[in-house]
């Protein structure tokens, strides 16, 4: 499949941002997935953006951070074309082995009800499902 995996690079942004279209996810352009908020982002030593490219394309994300306690993955997409190849369970480890390297050794993750796929392939990666647990959150614009 010829694949390489590397950190994020600002230059990337109209890529990611056209896959993560492709792939559905929501997308806040004027918050949180603006230019300039990735660009923060990615100066804050708990943030961990991964990209896999493959024939000269950006077919893959993760985003993982952490709070110093608990690493998180955020963002996964994989291009249409390339999935049901084992890409989405790499990016998920090598984020693991990212947050591994900051001290982190437990990991988490959001999934909304309806993100089958997503659901699957965190069972499958040994992460547990906890109903017992409300999300809760505060917003200061509906963009963030």
């Amino acid at each position: 499949m010829g694949m390489t995996f590397r950190k994020f690079r600002l230059e990337d942004y109209d890529r990611v941002m056209e896959l993560w279209q492709l792939c559905g996810l929501p997308l806040k352009p004027r918050g949180r997935d603006s230019r300039e908020e990735i660009s923060r982002q990615l100066e804050k030593p708990q943030v961990i953006f991964l990209v896999a490219e493959a024939e000269d394309r950006i077919v893959g994300t993760v985003l993982a951070t952490h709070d110093g306690r608990k690493g998180w993955i955020n963002r996964l997409a994989v291009d249409p074309a390339y999935r049901r190849k084992g890409l989405a369970q790499m990016l998920v480890r090598l984020a693991e082995e990212e947050l591994e390297k900051a001290g982190l050794k437990m990991f988490a993750a959001l999934i909304e009800e309806d993100n089958q796929a997503s659901i699957r392939l965190f069972e499958k990666l040994g992460y547990e499902f906890h109903p017992e647990i409300k999300y809760f959150t505060r917003k200061k614009s509906s963009d963030v």
